[in-house]
Formats: C-alpha cells, structure tokens, sequence
C-alpha cells in the first residue's frame, strides 16, 4: 500500500467517525424534534447532508481498501461507481439546500409534521379549533 493510500484512507475514516460522531450527538436533538412535530429545516438539511457525507466517506473506503489491497473486478468496480454517484447525489443535493437556506438566510424556517395522538388519529395541526 501506498503513502498516498495510507494517508487517504486516515483522512476517510477521520471523516467517517466525525460524521457518525455529530449524527449520534444530534440524535437526541432529532428525537424530541421529530416527536414534538416541528423540526428545523435547516437542521433537517444538516442532518441529511450529514447522513450523506458518512455514506459517502464509508464508500471512499470500501473503494480505497479494495483498489489498494485486492484490486477491483469490472462487477465491484460497477457497484462501487453506483453507490459513489448516490452518495455524491446526497451531499451535492444536502450541500445545495444549505445553501440555499443560508442565501435566503431562512435559517428560522420549521417543518410542521403530523403527530399522531394515543389513539392512532392524526392531529390537526392547523384546525384553529379550540
């Protein structure tokens, strides 16, 4: 294995475990979020690029490992070309809603879900009724 690969494949598992690290350390965050029925689209965008990014650092050294040490088949090498384009379709797609929501400064911008009561009845969130 190569100085570059050896380098590389640090710097992919650093990233890799940073971003299961902060997606871990947010989980309670997302949690009392998604269970109360407003979550921040912001963060929802943060957590998907994140989710992304982890995916795609994963990938890196699936394609990193199998290059350097075994070499790659045409069929492994077809496999890894398609999970590299989704992974890479998540974190352009998570990097182009933060962006957007940073242009517009719609840092403030929230969900609404629905909740669904003990009953198994979903609330009206909107219904005005008192």
């Amino acid at each position: 294995m190569h100085t570059i690969d050896m380098i590389l494949l640090t710097l992919y598992f650093i990233g890799a475990i940073a971003g299961v690290y902060n997606l871990l350390a947010h989980g309670r965050y997302f949690k009392e979020r998604f269970k109360s029925g407003v979550v921040s689209a912001f963060m929802l965008a943060m957590l998907f690029f994140l989710g992304a990014y982890t995916f795609k650092m994963v990938i890196a050294i699936w394609i990193r490992l199998s290059t350097s040490l075994t070499g790659r088949g045409a069929v492994l090498e077809a496999i890894q070309s398609y999970a590299w384009t989704i992974a890479m379709f998540g974190t352009t797609a998570g990097l182009v809603i933060l962006s957007i929501l940073t242009y517009t400064k719609r840092y403030d911008l929230f969900v609404y879900l629905r909740k669904i009561d003990k009953k198994g009845e979903p609330d009206d969130v909107d219904s005005g009724a008192s």
